[in-house]
C-alpha cells in the first residue's frame, strides 16, 4: 500500500462555543464509518497506528484523531471534569457532519471514551478501550498503579500547571533531536511486548510524529489529564449504556491489568480481551480484532 495512506488525509480544528479551538487529524476515507480515536496520555491527535491507517482504507472506515485541550492544535484549557469533553466532542460531531460514530481510547484516553459512551449514548454505538485508566475516586475508584502516584501529584501539578508546561514544551523542542535515541532508550527498558512493538521502524515514527508534531506549539495536556484522573470523572461506570469492548495486556506496566478487569466487572454492557503476554501497548496490534468489534458490537 501506498507511503501516503500513513498520513493524516485531513488536518485541521474546529471551534467551540466558548472560543476554543479543537484540533483532529482524519485518516481513511471520507464516507467511510466513522470512528474517534482519543490518544493516550501523553499523545495527540497522530497517535493512530500505521496499520489502524491502513485498514481504515481498505475497510473504508473514516478515522479521527482529536487533540485534546493543551496539544497540537486544541486551545488549552482544563475541565472540570472528564465528562466536560462530551460537549467538544458533541461540537466536533456537528461540524464534521457526523451523526454517529464508535469510539476508540487509548490508556490515557480510555476515560474520555467511557464518558463519551455515557453522555453521547444516542450518538455513540461502541466504544473500545486499550489499556485504559481506572477511576481514582468514587464508588468505582480502585488504587494502585501510576494514576495513584499521579492523585498524590496533583495538588503540586495544579498549584504549577501553566509553568510546567512550558517548560515541558521548551524541552521538548530543545530535545527534538534526541527524540529517536529516547524512544529507543524506552523501548530497552520496557516489557518484551512494547518492546517489540517500539523496535517496529513504522510504529516508531508514528509515535515521534505524533509527539513533536502535537507539542510543537504546546504540552500542557498531559498535566491536566493527571489532574482529571485524580477527579471523579462526573459519571459513574454504570451509566456507560453502549457496549464496550476491553483490551488490555496482562504484563502492562503502567495500568495494572486488574484495573481492566475491574472497570469491565462494573459496566453494563461490556466484555474484556485478555492480551497474553503483552504490555501497555498491547491493543495497538489488534486493530483488525477491534474494529470488528465496533462494526458488530452486539453480542
Amino acid at each position: 500500500m501506498p507511503e501516503g495512506v500513513l498520513q493524516p488525509r485531513l488536518e485541521g480544528s474546529v471551534s467551540l462555543p466558548d472560543g476554543r479551538r479543537l484540533g483532529f487529524a482524519e485518516f481513511g476515507v471520507p464516507e467511510g464509518t466513522p470512528i474517534i480515536w482519543l490518544h493516550g496520555t501523553p499523545g495527540a491527535r497522530r497517535q493512530v497506528p500505521p496499520e489502524a491507517r491502513r485498514l481504515a482504507v481498505s475497510e473504508k472506515l473514516r478515522i479521527i484523531g482529536v487533540d485534546r485541550p493543551g496539544i497540537g492544535s486544541s486551545t488549552p484549557h482544563l475541565y472540570g471534569s472528564i465528562a466536560d469533553h462530551v460537549a467538544d466532542l458533541r461540537v466536533l460531531m456537528d461540524r464534521l457532519g457526523i451523526d454517529e460514530a464508535s469510539v476508540i481510547g487509548l490508556s490515557g484516553g480510555g476515560p474520555y471514551a467511557l464518558a463519551a459512551g455515557a453522555g453521547l449514548a444516542g450518538r455513540v454505538k461502541a466504544v473500545a478501550v486499550l489499556g485504559g485508566v481506572a477511576p481514582t475516586v468514587g464508588d468505582d475508584a480502585i488504587g494502585g498503579g501510576l494514576v495513584s502516584l499521579g492523585k498524590r501529584l496533583a495538588p503540586v501539578i495544579s498549584r504549577t500547571r501553566g509553568a510546567l508546561g512550558a517548560g515541558i514544551t521548551g524541552a521538548i523542542r530543545l530535545a527534538k533531536p534526541l527524540a529517536s535515541p529516547a524512544l529507543d532508550a524506552y523501548a530497552r527498558f520496557s516489557p518484551e511486548g512494547d518492546r517489540r512493538l517500539l523496535n517496529r521502524p513504522e510504529f516508531k515514527a508514528m509515535f515521534l510524529d505524533d509527539l513533536l508534531n502535537g507539542s510543537r506549539k504546546q504540552f500542557s495536556a498531559p498535566l491536566s489529564d493527571v489532574l482529571l484522573f485524580s477527579r471523579h470523572w462526573g459519571f459513574e461506570l454504570a451509566e456507560v449504556s453502549v457496549p464496550v469492548g476491553w483490551w488490555h495486556g496482562d504484563c502492562d506496566h503502567i495500568v495494572p491489568y486488574d484495573h481492566g478487569r475491574h472497570v469491565v466487572s462494573r459496566l453494563p454492557d461490556a466484555e474484556f480481551h485478555p492480551l497474553a503476554g503483552e504490555s501497555h501497548l498491547g491493543g495497538l496490534d489488534v486493530e483488525a480484532q477491534i474494529f470488528e468489534f465496533l462494526a458488530n458490537p452486539a453480542r
